[in-house]
């Protein structure tokens, strides 16, 4: 018995876990924000709370429209996780709201380019979908919200958003 369970541990990969996360952009963009601006067209307010979670390893946004729908909901709610991947020395971002699904186009990863995030968004044949690039403003202390959609190679404005501190 002994043996059969030190087989089936051998076999198992063995994951190190990545030391504390510490990254000042991250860090900047933790706290309460209102955000402002057009989506789809359409302007917008939603309120924004970011806090490190899981061990340090991920901040989490928390994104709660102002507009409700028919039934008294918030007509859009997400969590998004941005983390970084150590390996690719990039940030990773899985983006989880109420259309629903979890999909290749659910997560998006970035490189760091100085105080901003641009994240790339691929569907499963590993084609570029959408961009949203999270841009902070060290001076203003405030971030900005880029998002585009990309259709054979050229983006499509989708929303253009600000964030202010509560």
């Amino acid at each position: 018995m002994l043996l059969t369970v030190l087989v089936v541990l051998g076999a198992c990969p063995i994951m190190a876990q990545q030391p504390m996360l510490k990254d000042p952009l991250l860090d900047a963009m933790t706290g309460d924000w209102v955000l402002k601006g057009r989506i789809g067209g359409r302007e917008t307010v939603h309120d924004i709370g970011v806090d490190w979670v899981l061990g340090h390893q991920y901040v989490c946004i928390r994104e709660t429209s102002r507009e409700m729908d028919s039934s008294g909901h918030p007509a859009y709610e997400a969590h998004v996780y941005v983390g970084w991947d150590q390996a690719a020395s990039e940030y990773v971002c899985v983006w989880l709201d109420v259309w629903g699904g979890v999909s290749a186009q659910s997560i998006g990863r970035a490189k760091p380019h100085g105080d901003e995030m641009p994240f790339v968004f691929r569907d499963t044949s590993n084609a570029i979908v959408f961009h949203t690039t999270f841009i902070y403003d060290r001076t203003a202390r405030t971030w900005r919200w880029v998002m585009d959609n990309e259709d054979q190679g050229k983006l499509q404005p989708f929303a253009r958003l600000s964030l202010s501190r509560k």
